[in-house]
């Protein structure tokens, strides 16, 4: 797939899960969240860059850490994403909060700006990880920190059957290196090629845990990346798609929903 497409498959696909992300992502990310933050070590009065920030899950986090005299600038490549951030921003006082639209791979920022770079669970999204890597390098001041997290390996992932599920019925690959980044310890070479020094990496497994079959449905075909070419489905489609991924899932069925394995992936280093 071309870069160019990739990028605006996102940026609208984004546009369509934005309503539904946080409610169906929130708690089930929460693991790789944690030890993202955990990782980068946020400091006081900071100025903070966070990548791919969708509506804010830990933005809003890292704002409570670095009182009044911090920085956030938040960036997304969706319209929507944006306007909900802003929006909560306002509602709850972060003003040392921003959203704004802008490309990973081209971040419209002065070099040497932030104390902290993060991206949380959106790597895996951009055509070119190296060169976003290669932004957070450039806009970080000398002992500035780049965190990302990403999703880990794919056999450890149980939701995974909803990409060929989806792919099957479109004429493109919604994702094609989704998991790409999560093997082995393929997330340290953008660091190492972006200049980052210190490179650490951790593994966590988790459970992503939904309480009914709509519940497990509207969080991977309506909260994710597939949402744009879901809405694009006929009913009957849309029927079918669901059926062959809740077969999918059924091995982690319990009397209380699902409990569907997951792994996450961080990897951290420093501008010398």
């Amino acid at each position: 797939m071309k870069p160019e497409l990739q990028r605006r498959i996102q940026r609208y696909g984004w546009d369509k899960a934005a309503e539904y992300y946080e409610n169906c992502w929130q708690e089930q990310l929460k693991p790789a969240h944690d030890l993202l933050l955990e990782v980068s070590n946020i400091q006081r009065h900071e100025h903070i860059i966070d990548i791919a920030a969708g509506t804010g899950l830990i933005t809003f986090r890292m704002a409570e850490k670095i009182g009044p005299l911090g920085q956030i600038l938040a960036t997304d490549i969706s319209d929507e994403m944006v306007k909900i951030g802003n929006q909560l921003a306002l509602t709850g006082g972060f003003e040392t909060v921003k959203f704004e639209r802008m490309d990973a791979e081209h971040l419209l920022c002065d070099d040497e700006k932030f104390d902290l770079a993060t991206c949380a669970l959106g790597l895996m999204y951009f055509p070119d990880p190296d060169a976003s890597l290669a932004e957070m390098f450039r806009v970080l001041k000398p002992g500035g920190r780049a965190v990302t997290a990403v999703w880990g390996s794919r056999k450890k992932c149980g939701w995974a059957e909803i990409f060929p599920i989806v792919d099957a019925r479109v004429n493109t690959d919604v994702c094609p290196m989704f998991f790409n980044l999560g093997e082995s310890e393929v997330l340290k070479y953008p660091f190492e090629n972006a200049g980052f020094k210190n490179i650490t990496l951790s593994r966590i497994e988790t459970k992503l845990i939904y309480t009914s079959d709509e519940e497990a449905c509207t969080a991977s075909f309506m909260g994710g990346p597939v949402a744009m070419a879901y809405s694009r489905f006929d009913e009957v489609t849309k029927e079918e798609a669901q059926k062959e991924y809740l077969k999918s899932i059924k091995p982690f069925k319990t009397e209380n929903g699902y409990e569907i394995p997951g792994e996450f992936v961080i990897c951290s280093g420093i501008k010398p």
